[in-house]
């Protein structure tokens, strides 16, 4: 399992456009304002639309928006959407690819390391990014303020 760019920079704009709320965002500004490829996000904004997850707005203002609420997209389902498959190994997911499944002394541990990745993807919601994000956009806290807590 290895998260590529696709997913790292899809989740970022994805943030990006739901912090928008309604309003159509061009892939141009989450291009600038991220610091990345816009043709690489439009590639990543077609799978995104062909799944479901953004729509696209056409015209003068146009761009993409969420297609549903933040709060009902949870990373999992992006990142499966931009991925495929994240099994560590991969005779979690196809038992006819090892002849050691049900006979192996790793076999728990990666079916382990599989449960607690999906577990903290699905408990991740598109809306707690928005927020971790507004988080980060205000910045540190002054250090008089930073001791007391």
């Amino acid at each position: 399992m290895w998260i590529s760019t696709r997913a790292q920079y899809g989740m970022r704009a994805l943030v990006e456009v739901a912090l928008r709320g309604d309003r159509p965002t061009s892939l141009k500004m989450v291009a600038e304002r991220q610091g990345l490829s816009q043709q690489y996000l439009e590639q990543i904004f077609a799978r995104l639309r062909r799944g479901g997850l953004v729509e696209s707005v056409r015209g003068a203002h146009g761009g993409y928006r969420i297609a549903h609420s933040p709060s009902s997209i949870d990373a999992l389902e992006i990142v499966e959407l931009l991925e495929g498959s994240l099994v560590p190994v991969v005779c979690i997911e196809d038992e006819e690819a090892c002849d050691r499944v049900g006979n192996c002394a790793t076999e728990g541990l990666w079916r382990r390391v599989d449960a607690a990745v999906r577990s903290v993807l699905s408990g991740t919601t598109l809306a707690d990014l928005m927020n971790d994000s507004t988080l980060v956009q205000l910045g540190p806290l002054p250090a008089q303020f930073a001791e007391s807590s």
